[in-house]
């Protein structure tokens, strides 16, 4: 499903560039679930962001199904976000102009795989069913990580990116999110790559890396 090899990332500064990923390799197989973790400024949500196209690798490989992204262009990219992989990120990025129902449904109809019976049980599974005709501002914040991963999975990627999706949670609601993240994740056979800080969170995944210094410990 995904194989990094010898991936490296800098940033040019005035003093002259600054080092994020320096050779990192790692693979994650169709429907296993992986925590990466580190301390903050090691490289997690850059690793993340390449991998979803969000930003370009110096040099290495990322290969998603045998295809390595990094030869491919926007266009390319922008068509893997919306039809194979999924993102959800610690900041909810509801559209507020836009009710539940519409904001649990955005991402599935961009990507054309809008299916009515699986937002219904998503929306049934998340607890949301008396919240479609409100709006973003009127939900608590675990509420609206569940319409945001709710809208993530509408579509059925193939692999599902999280950085730090419980960070703006209490530990309690974290908790009940990433549990019922990865029962949804498990149903629909896609593969999850999390960053976290939370080495309690981290083990509930198969496989557990760690970023040092720009490099897997």
């Amino acid at each position: 499903m995904l194989n990094i090899e010898n991936l490296h990332k800098s940033y040019a500064t005035p003093q002259g560039p600054i080092h994020v990923l320096t050779g990192i390799s790692l693979s994650l197989q169709a429907g296993e679930s992986m925590a990466l973790m580190g301390e903050s400024g090691s490289g997690k949500s850059t690793l993340l962001h390449l991998i979803a196209g969000l930003d370009a690798a110096d040099t290495g490989i990322i290969q998603f199904n045998n295809q390595d992204l990094t030869k491919f262009n926007d266009n390319q990219r922008s068509s893997l976000r919306r039809k194979k992989l999924g993102l959800i990120f610690q900041q909810f990025n509801l559209i507020p102009s836009m009710t539940i129902a519409d904001n649990l449904s955005f991402q599935a109809r961009l990507s054309g795989r809008y299916d009515p019976v699986w937002t219904r049980e998503l929306t049934e599974r998340l607890g949301l069913e008396t919240l479609l005709n409100r709006y973003p501002e009127q939900l608590s914040g675990g509420q609206q990580q569940r319409v945001a991963i709710g809208r993530t999975l509408a579509s059925k990627p193939e692999i599902v990116l999280a950085d730090e999706p419980t960070g703006n949670l209490d530990e309690t609601t974290g908790d009940e999110v990433l549990a019922l993240t990865l029962e949804l994740v498990a149903q629909t056979h896609c593969s999850f790559l999390m960053v976290t800080h939370s080495s309690r969170l981290a083990h509930r995944l198969k496989h557990l890396v760690t970023l040092k210094g720009g490099k897997l410990i």
